[in-house]
């Protein structure tokens, strides 16, 4: 099977090839940190977090670098209103973007890279632009030259001509007397008074936002990337800025594969401040919402699809969760008593690929088809439940115990591939029974009735209900247990 994956540059599906396989260079746009991270961060980071745990499943060696955008107006703004300053801001909401994302158990990156690290590289990028002919200084503004790069336009489809139109409309713009064409983009902005800034071959200032990505991706992955990630938001005009930027200075693609996923909408209307419908990430998890259930929700949509974010869709993805949650249990709960050998079980399964993993790979080899995937994970927990069932009301199993291992191994290996987990939870007996000491007791109880004791019997049994350990006797004289 073959992995194709929706290329926002041509847009078509194409194979993916990476330039040097198996390694792969993925760059993913992240945040701006002046806030914190909200429902539409949480769907890009959980979507790109699962097509980089695939590909590593795949076997490629993937070296994934995010940034942080820790030089804008927008941390500036908070700053001055705090009274504080844009580093004290910036750190505070860094800080805040990894607490959210490792509770939605998304990987680190194998580097971030921030703005305020890369100044020597974006003024080596700018001056190299300036060189060529695609930049111009202006009153210690630096400007893009969007008429010299040819194919303007290319990832959005837009076409220059058309965005001139109306053009003569936007007297907002402050800086359009400096510009020699009003879509002109700043890559280096002079210092207002009391803001930061930093020294340059043009004059004291700071680098605009587009310059930022181009020159962190050359200086952490080289002139041309495998994948280039983002939201959809980012197409125009920051996407398409970057290639004008990247490819400008040095004639080579700035990216084999552009992806982006889709916007979140709340009750049928795009996420907004203006509009009162914007959600934290932390408002959501810190008012009840299991952090997987929140990734569930989200792997529930293709990514390049809508997600609209309801009450009943997140009522229905906490209880797709539970479903699936307990069958990833099972191993952890009836393990013990099955003989399975649960902290040493490996989730990496024999080459021999079953029809489950067949299925899983074929979903996601579709564009990243997280929802076919979850359908073959509800597949084997559906297993899992019904024998988890059967075992409690009876003390017996319909499939042999080492089947069962064997779905419980591949359900956990395929839910990590989609960054679903559980932990199972702590529930000591208030006399903290291990299982040794509950298995005791009942070899304990199982000679007393052997010796027809049956008062010291009911007394151990009584003892093991009280602290939540259910008995089931079997013929033939076996007992069974299990914790509530």
């Amino acid at each position: 099977m073959t992995l194709t994956l929706y290329n926002s540059l041509t847009r078509q599906r194409e194979p993916f090839v990476p330039l040097e396989p198996p390694r792969v260079t993925m760059y993913c746009c992240g945040v701006t940190v002046y806030d914190y991270c909200h429902l539409g961060h949480a769907r890009s980071y959980v979507v790109w977090d699962t097509l980089r745990r695939y590909l590593i499943w795949r076997g490629y060696q993937v070296r994934y670098v995010q940034n942080f955008t820790d030089i804008d107006d927008k941390i500036l703004n908070r700053a001055k209103a705090e009274g504080t300053t844009m580093q004290a801001i910036a750190d505070r909401f860094t800080q805040a973007y990894f607490e959210d994302m490792d509770r939605l158990n998304i990987l680190r990156a194998d580097e971030y890279t921030y703005a305020t690290h890369t100044l020597d590289g974006i003024k080596r990028l700018i001056h190299e632009l300036e060189q060529k002919g695609f930049a111009y200084a202006a009153a210690g503004d630096v400007y893009y030259r969007v008429h010299r790069f040819a194919s303007y336009g290319k990832l959005s489809g837009r076409k220059l001509a058309d965005l001139k139109v109306g053009a003569s409309g936007r007297v907002d713009d402050p800086d359009l007397q400096k510009k020699e064409d009003p879509f002109d983009f700043a890559l280096w902005k002079a210092a207002k008074p009391d803001e930061p800034a930093w020294e340059s071959p043009w004059g004291a200032g700071r680098p605009g936002w587009h310059i930022e990505c181009s020159a962190m991706v050359r200086d952490h992955l080289g002139d041309t990337i495998d994948i280039h990630m983002g939201g959809a938001d980012l197409v125009f005009p920051h996407h398409e800025n970057e290639i004008a930027q990247s490819e400008a200075a040095t004639g080579k693609p700035l990216a084999r594969y552009w992806l982006h996923n889709g916007m979140v909408n709340v009750g049928g209307e795009k996420m907004s401040k203006s509009l009162g419908n914007f959600t934290t990430i932390r408002q959501l998890l810190d008012a009840g919402l299991e952090p997987m259930a929140l990734r569930f929700f989200i792997l529930q949509t293709q990514y390049r699809k809508p997600m609209d974010f309801t009450d009943a869709a997140i009522a229905s993805a906490k209880n797709g969760w539970e479903h699936l949650k307990a069958g990833l249990l099972f191993g952890h709960e009836l393990g013990p008593q099955l003989g399975w050998p649960v902290e040493s079980t490996s989730i990496h399964l024999s080459a021999d690929a079953s029809p489950y993993r067949q299925q899983f790979q074929a979903a996601m080899d579709d564009d990243i088809n997280t929802a076919g995937a979850l359908a073959v994970l509800f597949e084997l927990a559906k297993t899992l439940r019904r024998e988890k069932n059967l075992w409690v009301h009876s003390g017996q199993l319909e499939t042999a115990s080492a089947v069962l291992a064997q779905t419980w191994s591949e359900l956990t290996e395929l839910a990590a591939v989609l960054g679903l987990a559980v932990q199972p939870e702590a529930k000591p007996s208030p006399a903290g029974l291990s299982d040794a000491e509950i298995v005791a007791l009942v070899e304990q109880r199982q000679a007393a009735r052997r010796a027809r004791n049956f008062a010291e019997s009911d007394r151990i049994r009584d003892l093991l209900k009280a602290q939540g350990i259910t008995l089931i006797d079997q013929a033939g004289g076996e007992t069974r247990w299990h914790r509530e």
